[in-house]
C-alpha cells in the first residue's frame, strides 16, 4: 500500500529525529507527531558516535545550526578505564578510520611494536593510528580546514549534547517549518484489527504509524503484541542511574571524549556538555540494589534486547520502542538514526508503495545491524579479565560462544569478525567498526611472536632477528605520533574553542 499519511507517536529525540527525517525525504505526505503532555522523555542519551554525521548530512544540518541550542560539545573518542583489569590505565576508541599510510603490515605494525616492547601500554595503539588523538591528549580542538593532520571533523567527530534539547530544536527549527503537524494529547484508545492500527483515540488515522514511545512500546509491543527477544544472556546490565552535575572548573574538566569507568558492579559514564556534565551508573540489580547504587540519581530500568520484528503490518518502531542494548558505546541515538536510514530506503522505493518483502528486508537488515552492535558492546565484557567482585566473576565465567556462531546470520559481524580475524587471519581487517580498538585495549591481540615464528618456519629466527626486521616500521609509528602531537600543540584548548564558538553563535 501507499503511505500518504504518517503518524509518529511519541516525541523526544527519537520522535523528532523521525519527523525531521520523514519531512526531509518524503514529498506531499501528511506527517503528524502526537506526544503526551504528561509523559517525560528519558532524555539521558547525551553522547553520539561518528555515524551521526551520516544522518546530519542526509538532513543537511551543520553543527553551528543545532549545537548552540543543545548545550553541545565535540567528541573525538570514547575512553575506557578498568574494563580489562582494575587499574589498567585505560585506552581510547577514536572515531573514523585509522591512518595507515606507509605502514608495511597494516594494523599489525603496532602489534609488532608491542611484541618488541612488552611494557608498551595499549593506549599507544590509538595514538599511533588516529591523528585526532593528538588533540585528545592535549585537550585541544580545531576545524582542520587546512588539513594540518589527516582527520575530518565531518567524519571523525561526534557530539555530546542534551538529547531533550535536540528534540526541541528539531521540532521548532526543522520539523514545524516543514509542515509537520504537532499534537499534544494522551493516547487513551488504540483501535486495531488484523491489518494493524486503525486509529488513535478513535479519530487520528494514518497509513503508517511510527512507534517512538520508548521502553513502553505502546504500538508495537503493547498493542500488536510483537514478541521481545531479550539480550540479557550476553549483556549483564539492566539498570541505570542518571544525573547532571555542574562543573567545578570547566576549563580543566571539559574534554573531547566520553569517559567510561568500570566499577565493582557495572560502570559509570562522564559526558562533558558545554555547561554541565552528564553522568550515570550502569549496573545489574542482580549484584547490587537500587538503593546501593546512589539515591540521588534518576533510576532507569532498561529493557535490553529487541522485538522479533520492528516493522509489523502498518507499524514501524524507532528508538527504545524497537530495542535497546545499553548505554555503553553511545548506541541509543545510533540505533535511531541507523533504523531511520534503513526506513528511508524502504520509503523511497517505488513511490513508497511498500510490500511485505520490503518490510522483511528492513527487519532483517535493521536487526542484523542491531545484533552486530550488541555483540560489539558485549565484547567489552567478554574480553575482560576482571574477577575482583561477584559481578565480574560472573562475567568472566559467562559463556559467550553461543553468540559467536559463525554459521549464524551472515549479516551479523560482531563476534564473527573478532574471532576469525584473530584466529584465522591473524590481522584485524575490519578497521572501521571499532573491533580492533576495543580488542587491543582489552589485550586481545591478533598476532603473537609465536605466530610469526611458525609462519617464518626458520629454526634460526629469534627475537633479535625480528627486532632488526621491523625496527624502521616501529620508528615510523613513533615519528608519526610525534608529528601529529607537535602539529596541534599550539591550537586552542577545547574550552577556548567552544567559548569562542558560543560567543559567535549566541542565540538571539
Amino acid at each position: 500500500m501507499k503511505y500518504n499519511s504518517i503518524i509518529i507517536v511519541g516525541g523526544g529525540s527519537a520522535g523528532w529525529m523521525t519527523a525531521a527525517t520523514l519531512a526531509k525525504i518524503t514529498k506531499n505526505k501528511s506527517i503528524t507527531l502526537i506526544e503526551s503532555p504528561n509523559i517525560a522523555t528519558v532524555g539521558v542519551g547525551e553522547s553520539t558516535i561518528g555515524d551521526i554525521n551520516q544522518w546530519l548530512s542526509l538532513l543537511q544540518i551543520e553543527d553551528k545550526d543545532f549545537m548552540k541550542y543543545c548545550d553541545a560539545s565535540y567528541k573525538l573518542s570514547i575512553r575506557f578505564e578498568n574494563f580489562y583489569k582494575k587499574g589498567d590505565g585505560g585506552f581510547h576508541y577514536p572515531f573514523g578510520q585509522p591512518y595507515l599510510k606507509d605502514n608495511k603490515y597494516g594494523l599489525n605494525d603496532w602489534y609488532y611494536k608491542k611484541i618488541i616492547n612488552p611494557d608498551l601500554p595499549t593506549s599507544d595503539y590509538a595514538e599511533c593510528y588516529y591523528p585526532q588523538m593528538a588533540l585528545v591528549k592535549q585537550n585541544k580542538f580545531f576545524k582542520n580546514e587546512d588539513k594540518k593532520i589527516p582527520f575530518s571533523v565531518n567524519k571523525d567527530t561526534a557530539y555530546h549534547f542534551d538529547a531533550t534539547k535536540l528534540g526541541l530544536w528539531l521540532r521548532d527549527h526543522y520539523c514545524l517549518p516543514r509542515g509537520v503537524k504537532h499534537i499534544k494529547e494522551d493516547i487513551d484508545t488504540i483501535e486495531h484489527d488484523e491489518n494493524g492500527i486503525i486509529s488513535l483515540n478513535k479519530k487520528h488515522k494514518a497509513d503508517l504509524f511510527i512507534d517512538c514511545t520508548g521502553f513502553k512500546s505502546l504500538l508495537l509491543g503493547e498493542t500488536l503484541k510483537e514478541p521481545f527477544e531479550s539480550y540479557s544472556h550476553m549483556l549483564p546490565n539492566n539498570k541505570a542511574w542518571a544525573t547532571r552535575i555542574p562543573y567545578t572548573d570547566k576549563e580543566k574538566e571539559i574534554r573531547t571524549y566520553t569517559n567510561c569507568t568500570a566499577l565493582d558492579n557495572g560502570w559509570v559514564w562522564n559526558i562533558p556538555l558545554w555547561s554541565r556534565i552528564g553522568t550515570g551508573y550502569v549496573y545489574s540489580n542482580k549484584h547490587i540494589t537500587d538503593e546501593q547504587a546512589l539515591d540521588e540519581f534518576k533510576n532507569i530500568s532498561m529493557r535490553v534486547g529487541i522485538h522479533d520484528r520492528i516493522f509489523v503490518k502498518n507499524v514501524c518502531a524507532i528508538g527504545l520502542s524497537a530495542g535497546f542494548i545499553e548505554p555503553l558505546e553511545s548506541n541509543g541515538l545510533y540505533t535511531v538514526h541507523n533504523f531511520l536510514m534503513k526506513l528511508v530506503d524502504v520509503l523511497k522505493r517505488d513511490n513508497e508503495n511498500i510490500s511485505q518483502f520490503d518490510k522483511d528486508t528492513f527487519n532483517l537488515t535493521a536487526k542484523a545491524r542491531f545484533r552486530t552492535f550488541a555483540e560489539f558492546v558485549a565484547m567489552h565484557y567478554a574480553l575482560s579479565h576482571r574477577d575482583d567482585t561477584p559481578y565480574w566473576k560472573e562475567i568472566k565465567n559467562k559463556k559467550f560462544d553461543e553468540n559467536a556462531n559463525i554459521n549464524y546470520i551472515q549479516f551479523v559481524t560482531g563476534f564473527t569478525h573478532l574471532i576469525t580475524d584473530k584466529t584465522i587471519r591473524k590481522e584485524y581487517k575490519h578497521v572501521g567498526d571499532g573491533i580492533a580498538c576495543i580488542a587491543t585495549g582489552l589485550n586481545y591481540f591478533p598476532i603473537s611472536f609465536e605466530d610469526i615464528v611458525t609462519e617464518v618456519r626458520d629454526r634460526t629466527f629469534n627475537m633479535k632477528n625480528f627486532k632488526n626486521q621491523i625496527h624502521e616500521d616501529t620508528i615510523h609509528l613513533d615519528n608519526q605520533k610525534e608529528l601529529w602531537y607537535n602539529t596541534v600543540q599550539n591550537e586552542k584548548s577545547i574550552y577556548d574553542y567552544l567559548k569562542d564558538f558560543y560567543n559567535e553563535n549566541s542565540i538571539t
